[in-house]
């Protein structure tokens, strides 16, 4: 038989279990961030390679151009094909399409990963709405603990 994971509620757990929960949440956060980020950063490459497909053009058919190797090693070349670009598809793959296939396939990639932000900023926000709630329940039994802490003993 296959058990179901059990649920508590925040409001019956003890302060040092919440502060437990509440560093699981933050680390959760950190990382759904870091992963927002580093798709932000990946959208922004595939719409530079757009751009950078647009500006071939027939004004710019012999002139010397630095052709990327690598994120920081640019070699001079001549551009002597109008029609046709190499296209980094992943995973050290390289296939020559044509300008219009190679504005799409950027097009694509980067309506993917809008996708992909727009379901993690949805997941971010909720995260974020449960922190607030378990911080207002730690402060909540804090206060609480003060109160009984300080009442008078009879």
């Amino acid at each position: 038989m296959s058990q179901q994971p059990q649920q508590v509620s925040v409001d019956d757990l003890n302060v040092s279990q919440l502060a437990d929960v509440r560093r699981q949440l933050e680390e959760e956060l950190n990382h759904l961030t870091n992963s927002f980020a580093q798709l932000k950063q990946a959208q922004s490459k595939f719409r530079a390679c757009i751009e950078n497909v647009a500006e071939i053009k027939p004004a710019n058919k012999g002139k010397t151009i630095l052709v990327p190797l690598t994120n920081s090693l640019y070699v001079p070349g001549k551009l002597s094909d109008l029609d046709h670009v190499i296209v980094d598809v992943g995973t050290g793959y390289f296939v020559q399409k044509t300008r219009d296939q190679a504005h799409k396939h950027y097009a694509a990639k980067v309506k993917y990963i809008q996708g992909n932000l727009d379901t993690l900023e949805e997941t971010i926000g909720k995260k974020k709405d449960n922190m607030g709630y378990l911080v207002n329940v730690m402060q909540a039994k804090l206060v609480q603990q003060q109160q009984q802490g300080a009442a008078p003993v009879s």
